[in-house]
């Protein structure tokens, strides 16, 4: 199955809450991720929460986004510790 975002929501901080067309939900802290390249904008918070659902994921204006399995295996890892 080829994964995709079909509904995000901004949280707080640096976290999403993402669910996938698998119907996998969970948050998603992308705190860790932000240090480098086209990432570094979205250590500005007001920022960060201006994402879209673009081609299959998240995205942002500056180009930044993150391939849709990544988010699936952090909102999955994420589950798995609650």
């Amino acid at each position: 199955m080829f994964l995709h975002v079909t509904d995000a929501k901004y949280i707080k901080d640096y976290t999403i809450w993402v669910e996938f067309n698998d119907m996998t939900s969970g948050n998603v802290d992308l705190s860790s991720e932000l240090d480098d390249g086209v990432f570094k904008p979205l250590q500005d918070v007001d920022y960060f929460k201006n994402f879209k659902i673009r081609g299959h994921t998240l995205s942002w204006d500056s180009g930044a986004d993150f391939a849709p399995e990544f988010l699936h295996e952090k909102a999955r890892l994420t589950k798995s510790c609650t």
